[in-house]
């Protein structure tokens, strides 16, 4: 499969970066704008629609021209919009000190997020004109991981065609085994945003408290709060942040 990548390396190119490369360059762009310091991830601005890398009808005849602008210019579209408007009442929230609606708005993030970020990923994962195939150290880890480009076809299109309902067909890099994986998503938002790699972790599944806590999830977490390694989430930081 190639030279192996260090931690520090394989983190960032699978990590912001391969994201911000997806969303059209609006992630490198804004930092540019912002002298690519650490003053644009205090101050991220809005999320941008990304525009098309190709002409509405360059995918014709597979995708025709209608169905881009319909599913770039709206359904996309509405998706930007959504997760700007749940990050601005999300900070009136924090402004007012009213956290009553938490549930609905971390939904909302995830869902509108996700959307966002998988539909910019979509744009990207197409080209006008016939597939010429993976080649490389993508066309290494295809055949390693999944015995050949065939075996991978094969499964890729079996997981695409079988996502129950609405959803996703992905091929994925799951660096914690440094594999490629092929997975569907059925509910893209699974409060979630994709994309993300975590800073901080606090389980609150029953089995992490109850036999101290019982049912008093809320000082559980008011206990782990005052434990949190900050250390060791700037170092997590530093390696994902530019």
């Amino acid at each position: 499969m190639g030279d192996p990548m260090s931690r520090r390396t394989m983190i960032k190119s699978v990590g912001l970066g391969a994201l911000a490369m997806a969303a059209g360059g609006q992630v490198a762009a804004s930092q540019e704008a912002h002298g690519a310091d650490m003053a644009s991830i205090a101050t991220p601005v809005p999320y941008e629609l990304p525009p098309l890398p190709y002409p509405y009808n360059a995918l014709s005849p597979a995708i025709d021209e209608k169905i881009v602008r319909i599913h770039h210019d709206m359904h996309h579209a509405g998706y930007v919009k959504g997760l700007n408007t749940t990050l601005e009442a999300l900070a009136l929230a924090r402004a007012a000190g009213d956290m009553s609606a938490i549930r609905s708005l971390s939904r909302d993030l995830a869902f509108f997020g996700s959307g966002h970020l998988l539909h910019s990923l979509y744009w990207q994962s197409m080209s006008p004109g016939d597939s010429t195939g993976p080649e490389g150290r993508l066309l290494d880890a295809i055949e390693g991981g999944f015995g050949s480009f065939g075996a991978f076809r094969q499964q890729f299109l079996a997981a695409a065609k079988e996502v129950e309902a609405s959803g996703w067909g992905l091929l994925v890099y799951e660096p914690a085994g440094a594999r490629l994986l092929i997975l569907q998503a059925e509910r893209h938002e699974d409060l979630t945003i994709w994309g993300v790699r975590p800073l901080l972790a606090c389980d609150v599944w029953e089995h992490a408290y109850y036999l101290q806590y019982e049912n008093r999830r809320g000082a559980y977490v008011d206990g782990f709060f005052g434990l949190i390694d900050w250390p060791s989430a700037q170092t997590r930081f530093d390696m994902l942040a530019p």
